[in-house]
């Protein structure tokens, strides 16, 4: 059967920016630092710049994705040269499934995506995010670990629902540092 959706597809994997180290409070709590947040930024305003702007989020329910995505969404909605407009604002799904998630159930978040949407940020947690993003990778299986801030644009044809391991290519990546 021909997928009525077939342009390409695309999935950003963004890990979080810095946090806060362990201290009294749990580690689903964990604040972003001042880093953090001016990074989050400047990944927003990669996003925008380079036209990955998502019509749904997925991001982990723990505190430092959820700032993350403030961020991102600031930059994505900066002035130009750094942003630019964000255009209609993306669905955005908070999830304690991606928290410290294996990658396989990463997976599981993208694979319920409406397949006519174009483009899916997925906000979470090392070393899921980067193991899901070299089971994806048709050209490589042995990828070092995403840094904080770090997004990898992999595209596909494949039906969301459908994505496997190998259906994807990288288009991109980047390590925002604000």
């Amino acid at each position: 059967m021909t997928d009525a959706y077939a342009q390409n597809r695309t999935l950003v994997l963004l890990r979080h920016a810095k946090a806060e180290p362990n201290g009294d409070q749990p580690d689903v709590d964990r604040p972003l630092t001042a880093r953090g947040r001016a990074d989050a930024a400047a990944a927003g305003a990669w996003l925008a710049h380079h036209r990955f702007l998502p019509d749904v989020v997925i991001c982990s329910s723990a505190r430092r994705t959820r700032e993350t995505w403030h961020g991102v969404t600031m930059g994505m909605t900066g002035a130009p040269p750094e942003g630019g407009s964000a255009g209609p604002a993306p669905d955005v799904h908070y999830t304690d499934d991606a928290y410290e998630a294996h990658p396989a159930d990463l997976l599981t978040l993208v694979r319920r995506v409406n397949p006519a949407v174009r483009t899916v940020l997925l906000i979470a947690h090392n070393p899921g995010v980067t193991q899901l993003s070299a089971l994806l990778d048709s050209e490589q299986t042995d990828r070092d670990p995403q840094r904080t801030s770090e997004a990898v644009v992999h595209r596909t044809t494949a039906e969301w629902a459908g994505l496997g391991r190998r259906d994807t290519v990288i288009a991109a990546e980047h390590t925002a540092r604000g």
